[in-house]
């Protein structure tokens, strides 16, 4: 069975969020170098360190890596938070039918 195609797929992205899953998950799951991983991905290594830096950040204060799908969370009346402002932003806005 050929598998190279899953390979490329996987070690060589070309959308954007997946190469910064792949690059992050090499970093945190692989234990690779920044700076093999940045040469790999097509990111300078300052940019790559960056990103390492948002994505603990993120996950020290509980908001969603920039590849998840977006979570569903009730909040009280009047209590805001990124995670909800980004929910609410990316739910469908009703079309008004009664409008000229």
């Amino acid at each position: 069975m050929d598998n190279r195609p899953g390979h490329d797929f996987f070690a060589h992205p070309t959308q954007t969020l997946h190469r910064r899953y792949e690059a992050l998950r090499a970093v945190f799951v692989d234990q690779r170098p920044l700076t093999e991983v940045a040469q790999q991905f097509g990111y300078r290594y300052g940019s790559l360190r960056n990103l390492v830096a948002q994505f603990r950040a993120q996950c020290r204060t509980g908001q969603i890596p920039p590849f998840s799908p977006p979570r569903i969370t009730v909040v009280p009346r009047g209590e805001h938070s990124i995670t909800n402002l980004l929910d609410l932003t990316r739910r469908p806005r009703p079309i008004a039918t009664d409008s000229p």
